[in-house]
């Protein structure tokens, strides 16, 4: 394959992001994507001296980006870091196979080792079934009450393990199957597909926010493709409404201090997944159902779950009392 070495930096970013439009990345990954390459861009135009327009994409050379790399690593956590980094190897792999640059230089940048991920369920054993019940007995007070959508929400994300934006991308159709054999299909992070069975109690929460929306918008006309989770407006939910929904059912609750912080409507995710490893699920499974691209990171449940039931364990008051008369002589 001919190698061109005058194309420019942007020009190769511009083409990097068309040749990826097949892969029909979610709107979410192709923003974090670009804020990646944009903001090494910052450094690699403070180590050439010259305006991203105006740099050959042959002068990012090995010995730049890792410059350009300690610039954003002064400002960017490590986990940002290592996903800043493998932007850009995906990036100049790209440009490696359409022929615009001979290799791709990342080899010769230090990449940080992320640390493993830790999970953030709901602190307290009891902690979802309160939340449940103190939201569908109406706890939260809101300007127009909807217990019914927040139940919905709460079940989605406690007994079904959605993403917001999973969560957000739900139509009507997405309920399949005849009552008791019904399944969610949902679509995840790079429109990866999965399907997850409904058991009677969530189907039946369904089913009852689906009669409060024919009560709250009587003229509205509901179709396989509307949206399944709604605003207030009768409209898709939208992203910020989604988050604070969750934050005001758990202040409602009363049980704000026992969300991890910056958890919110993810910690609902991570307790569907942590139950599911301290009732036995293997990693497989918890990945399928959570719709993982890695089965390291469905292990970490695992892994987490087994550090807090020893930790459980060691706090046992009577470990004290075994550990005086075990000392004795």
């Amino acid at each position: 394959m001919r190698y061109v070495p005058t194309v420019m930096l942007i020009e190769a970013q511009d083409a990097f992001f068309l040749a990826r439009r097949s892969r029909k990345d979610s709107p979410h990954t192709t923003a974090a994507y670009r804020r990646d390459l944009a903001g090494v861009n910052g450094g690699v135009v403070e180590v050439c001296g010259r305006e991203a327009a105006a740099i050959d994409l042959d002068e990012v050379t090995a010995g730049v980006l890792r410059e350009a790399f300690g610039v954003f690593a002064d400002s960017h956590a490590k986990s940002s870091v290592a996903r800043a980094w493998s932007t850009w190897n995906q990036f100049f792999q790209f440009c490696v196979a359409d022929g615009l640059v001979a290799g791709n230089p990342m080899g010769g940048v230090g990449r940080p080792r992320p640390t493993p991920l830790s999970p953030k369920p709901l602190r307290g054993e009891r902690t979802p079934e309160e939340l449940l019940s103190a939201v569908a007995g109406g706890a939260r007070r809101a300007r127009a009450p909807w217990p019914e959508r927040d139940l919905l929400v709460l079940a989605l994300g406690l007994v079904a393990g959605l993403r917001a934006a999973e969560m957000r991308a739900l139509l009507r159709s997405s309920v399949v199957g005849r009552s008791g054999e019904r399944r969610l299909f949902v679509r995840g992070k790079a429109s990866r597909e999965r399907s997850i069975p409904i058991e009677v109690p969530l189907e039946r929460v369904i089913e009852s926010y689906l009669a409060s929306c024919e009560r709250k918008f009587p003229t509205a006309r509901f179709g396989d493709e509307s949206p399944l989770v709604l605003g207030t407006d009768g409209e898709g939910i939208g992203r910020g409404a989604l988050d604070y929904l969750v934050k005001c059912c758990f202040r409602a609750a009363g049980l704000q201090d026992r969300v991890p912080a910056g958890a919110n409507l993810h910690a609902l995710r991570h307790t569907f997944a942590t139950r599911l490893a301290e009732d036995g699920a293997n990693a497989v499974e918890i990945m399928v159902l959570l719709g993982h691209a890695s089965l390291a990171t469905s292990q970490n449940y695992i892994d987490a779950t087994g550090a807090q039931r020893r930790a459980a364990a060691a706090s046992n008051r009577t470990y004290r009392v075994l550990g005086e008369l075990a000392g004795e002589e």
